[in-house]
């Protein structure tokens, strides 16, 4: 059962399920002790969530569990990527330092302030980024011990307009953009998501975004671990920035459910 002291939950799937729907940015919660140190007014702060949030992904996940005739694990943030980003490297080899964007956020996706440019970001790393990337690294574990194999699909979501934070936003922008690791991203595994997503739209590789989520003490070693980023054109199935969910969230659903079912078999 989910820790409600965690901020965050792993929500137990099938014995025999390797994939760990991964959701790292759909929260907004923010606790009193961390909203302390980010220098936005409310609204502002309100805003930048709007921009910074992948909006109903963790109902998305929800969704497609529930549909899959295999259930899949979920790990879900519930704490706004705004506290830690758990995706982010938490040192120099991560190239959105450059705008301010590493494990703790300094700059906004406008570039603007968020914290103190001099802000120790350890404590906030030490609090919350190592116990999430720890118990990520045991819910991988456990499948591999369990099924001999883990599959972890990020979901996540982006605007249909990039913002000015992007390092790569030129790009394409399609409906369902794909992240792949040439280490953890097999191609069955690539097919199969590009056949899954095509009721979606065009599938589109690593633009805007790119690469996949694995823990550190697996990564470039264990080819056992299969990663996938999906990045779904928030216009596809919002009201942009930040408002409701609209009917493509059920077809995206169907989507993800799809791909779930047909991993243990093409991977």
């Amino acid at each position: 059962m989910p820790d409600p002291a965690a901020p965050f939950d792993l929500l137990p799937g099938a014995a025999d399920s390797p994939v760990i729907l991964h959701v790292p940015h759909s929260a907004r919660e923010i606790p009193a002790e961390v909203r302390a140190g980010i220098v936005l007014d409310d609204a502002a702060l309100e805003r930048e969530l709007d921009h910074i949030t992948d909006a109903h992904t963790a109902e998305l996940a929800e969704a497609a569990a529930r549909l899959a005739r295999t259930t899949p694990w979920r790990f879900v943030n519930r704490l706004s990527r705004l506290v830690v980003d758990p995706e982010r490297f938490p040192d120099e080899r991560e190239e959105m330092l450059a705008v301010g964007m590493g494990a703790v956020y300094t700059r906004t996706t406008h570039r603007e302030a968020l914290r103190p440019a001099d802000a120790d970001p350890e404590p906030l790393v030490e609090r919350y980024f190592r116990p999430y990337a720890r118990a990520m690294t045991d819910a991988v574990a456990d499948r591999l011990a369990s099924t001999g194999r883990a599959v972890v699909v990020d979901v996540h979501s982006y605007p249909g307009t990039a913002l000015p934070y992007e390092l790569h936003g030129a790009g394409p922008r399609p409906p369902v953009c794909l992240g792949t690791d040439p280490f953890h991203t097999p191609p069955g595994l690539l097919a199969a998501a590009r056949d899954a997503f095509a009721p979606c739209g065009e599938t589109g590789l690593d633009s805007p975004f790119s690469g996949t989520y694995v823990p550190l003490e697996f990564y470039g070693t264990d080819a056992r671990v299969g990663a996938l980023m999906v990045e779904i054109r928030r216009d596809t199935y919002m009201t942009e920035p930040g408002g409701p969910a609209g009917p493509g969230l059920d077809r995206l659903a169907s989507a993800l459910a799809t791909l779930v079912e047909t991993l243990p078999v093409t991977w």
